[in-house]
């Protein structure tokens, strides 16, 4: 059966320009714990970019099935910044069917029994020559407030004080 998530993330970050200022972006990656019926196996890292019709699962090399495609992908990708503030909301819609874990006994569900998501973000440094955006991540399983500082001129680029959340549509 088809499934859908929705994954919501808030950061705040100097977006209105002016001393300090770096452009935060969220970039077009995530990943996500998902069970996953193809290997057979609970809270597999699924990879994610936005345009592809399929994500990569981790796979199990204890198994001996390693890393391959999954029928899953980014359905809905909204972006929205404004008074110091950058918001995200993902829908990633996925097949999952029943199955028990061939190595742990647990049966699979759908979201997985312990949902995380990592996000990537990047930034530019108004103090370097324009280059590839720095990246940097935010993630469920990360203690609050966390803050990511300039790799160049370490000034303060942008916070979470909330992790993000994973929610089942249907």
């Amino acid at each position: 059966m088809q499934r859908q998530l929705e994954i919501a993330a808030e950061l705040t970050a100097r977006l209105g320009g002016g001393e300090g200022f770096h452009h935060v972006h969220w970039r077009s990656k995530l990943e996500l714990a998902l069970d996953c019926f193809i290997c057979e196996r609970t809270a597999r890292t699924t990879v994610f970019e936005l345009g592809a019709e399929r994500a990569l699962c981790s796979g199990s090399t204890s198994s001996g099935f390693p890393s391959h495609y999954t029928a899953a992908r980014i359905a809905a990708f909204d972006v929205t910044s404004g008074d110091d503030r950058l918001a995200l909301r993902a829908v990633v819609s996925f097949w999952w069917a029943p199955f028990t874990d061939a190595r742990t006994g647990l049966r699979g569900a759908a979201p997985t029994l312990q949902p995380w998501v990592r996000l990537h973000l990047g930034y530019t440094c108004p103090d370097e020559p324009p280059t590839d955006p720095h990246p940097f991540t935010t993630q469920t399983n990360t203690l609050r407030p966390t803050s990511e500082s300039c790799t160049h001129c370490e000034r303060p680029v942008a916070t979470s004080t909330r992790a993000p959340t994973i929610r089942l549509l249907d």
